[in-house]
């Protein structure tokens, strides 16, 4: 199969996915467009690279991550921008369920870059030699990692 192939099928196949760790890193649609985009890139600068020691989605994970974090770096780095909001929200859903995403996503963007990537990971169903596996880091250290960010968590539930 040719690169170009190879890499339009990634695309199809984990699309939702790489969408995942954009928009965890962002609530700003053009910022989580533009890391969707670097996502990409770096995937496809990476495919002759791939040595398949790991499952593809894996790696297509380790890529989002990697970038995701590294614009996060850069982010802190420069100066702050101001967003230019829009006084209507076409997207904006009123119901309980939607309250209860918004606040949990609000309180996971408190979390750390490593805790926010972790939680994203366990978010998506991986399991902890899964997650372990991206981050580089044990299934056991994953657990205890857990762990306390649930604990985190729960007091900001309390504030």
């Amino acid at each position: 199969m040719k690169q170009e192939e190879f890499f339009n099928q990634l695309v199809r196949e984990n699309k939702s996915t790489i969408y995942t760790v954009c928009y965890m890193f962002s609530q700003d649609e053009d910022e989580v467009n533009d890391l969707f985009q670097e996502t990409l890139i770096n995937i496809w600068k990476g495919i002759d690279g791939f040595r398949e020691e790991s499952k593809v989605s894996t790696w297509i994970y380790r890529v989002a991550l990697n970038t995701c974090l590294l614009q996060e770096r850069k982010k802190k780095k420069e100066v702050q921008r101001v967003p230019l909001k829009m006084d209507v929200n076409f997207f904006e859903d009123n119901d309980a369920n939607a309250a209860q995403v918004r606040q949990l996503h609000q309180r996971i963007g408190q979390l750390g870059l490593v805790d926010r990537a972790i939680v994203m990971l366990w978010l998506e169903g991986m399991s902890y030699e899964e997650i372990g596996s991206v981050m580089g880091i044990s299934a056991q250290n994953v657990g205890v990692k857990l762990f306390r960010i649930k604990e985190q968590l729960k007091k900001m539930n309390n504030k």
